[in-house]
């Protein structure tokens, strides 16, 4: 919209903020997203630089991930666990040539004898310019372009990225769906890429600031970011305050607790450690009604605490789901691995009642306001 026209009125005031708006959060995305690809990649390349020339990578050989992983976590940097320090390194010899792209004020970082013509080398066989791959795509599609061990299957997974504007979820979505093979055995390609982008999830300019990569690395927590919606947050702060109140032996451990399943971060939202059961239980709000997805969801984090935090002496822990739309609650319990009746009667017992627990959530929702 065209601002110097000195003509103003009402309507016009509220396009040209609208504008604005968009078009700031949109440069800022970019650059937050561009400074944590560019910081990974240069973390993947001091650790080769490293294996190749570090005076003393003998005395570490196969656990210097592992030790690397500990130090830079003792001096509190994000996203530098062991799986993503191997990411980072993958990321870096799979995109050499993203060198070209630091910026002149930050050459400085770049290791001193890094091999510039290979990079430009590396960068001439690629059907996309690093720049724009750069502008375009997040550090976290970047990951899940990275493991595709195929380097055609990479480039074309780039290109339909950056043709459809695929959000990190549509981009796994599509990768899943066996796209590239589908689009490898058909005969019309181009109507099987109309269809592919038909209903595709775009990504916007929030949702990437959202990536847990990102509020991380800005050194926010997740529970400022995580939250679907205002209503969702006031929900959960009284669920907290009454699961405690109720006296039935629950300890608040966490909220917004995050775990990494398969190289992909959830968000459990109230963590609970019940002193009498000893086990963890789970608490998840969907701001919805039921759906299989959300059970199934719900029975992942459980098995996920089983398997990882369950101590020697704990029981088995337990989840539960509170799904609710306008004024109707449903509560289900997600009693992961539990065979025995005797042993899930006495955890039913000990926890709040279904009818309890759907009568607090339909007149909170009353209280703080309706449910879209």
């Amino acid at each position: 919209m065209n601002t110097d026209n000195h003509e103003w009125d009402f309507e016009k005031l509220v396009a040209v903020i609208q504008q604005a708006h968009d078009e700031l959060a949109k440069h800022a995305s970019r650059a937050v997203n561009i400074s944590l690809t560019l910081r990974n990649w240069l973390i993947g390349c001091y650790i080769a630089e490293y294996e190749l020339r570090g005076s003393d990578r003998a005395n570490y050989g196969d656990r210097l991930l592992g030790e690397l992983s500990e130090e830079l976590r003792r001096h509190k940097l994000s996203n530098t666990g062991r799986r993503q320090l191997y990411s980072y390194l993958a990321f870096y010899r799979t995109y050499p040539q993203i060198m070209q792209t630091v910026p002149a004020q930050s050459r400085h970082l770049l290791p001193g004898n890094i091999d510039s013509q290979k990079m430009r080398t590396a960068s001439a066989q690629l059907a996309i310019a690093p720049e724009k791959l750069l502008e375009s795509l997040s550090y976290s599609h970047f990951e899940l372009i990275v493991a595709l061990e195929d380097g055609l299957k990479r480039t074309f997974y780039e290109i339909e990225c950056l043709r459809g504007n695929w959000s990190v979820r549509e981009l796994k979505r599509q990768i899943g769906s066996l796209y590239y093979e589908r689009s490898g055995l058909s005969h019309n390609k181009q109507k099987l890429a109309e269809l592919a982008n038909q209903n595709a999830e775009p990504q916007a300019p929030v949702w990437n600031i959202r990536d847990p990569y990102v509020f991380e690395f800005l050194g926010l927590k997740s529970k400022e970011l995580m939250s679907e919606s205002h209503l969702e947050e006031q929900l959960i702060d009284k669920l907290e305050a009454f699961l405690l109140e109720l006296g039935h032996g629950f300890c608040f451990e966490a909220r917004q607790k995050r775990i990494l399943i398969g190289g992909e971060h959830f968000f459990v939202d109230l963590v609970f450690y019940h002193r009498i059961l000893k086990c963890h239980v789970l608490v998840e709000l969907k701001l919805e009604a039921f759906t299989h997805e959300n059970i199934g969801q719900l029975n992942t984090y459980v098995s996920w605490y089983r398997q990882h935090m369950m101590n020697e002496d704990d029981n088995p822990p337990i989840g539960i789901l509170l799904c609710t739309n306008k004024n109707h609650a449903l509560v289900k319990y997600a009693l992961a691995g539990m065979d025995n009746s005797l042993f899930v009667s006495k955890y039913l017992l000990e926890l709040p009642k279904k009818e309890e627990m759907q009568a607090f959530i339909e007149s909170q929702v009353k209280e703080i306001g309706d449910i879209k």
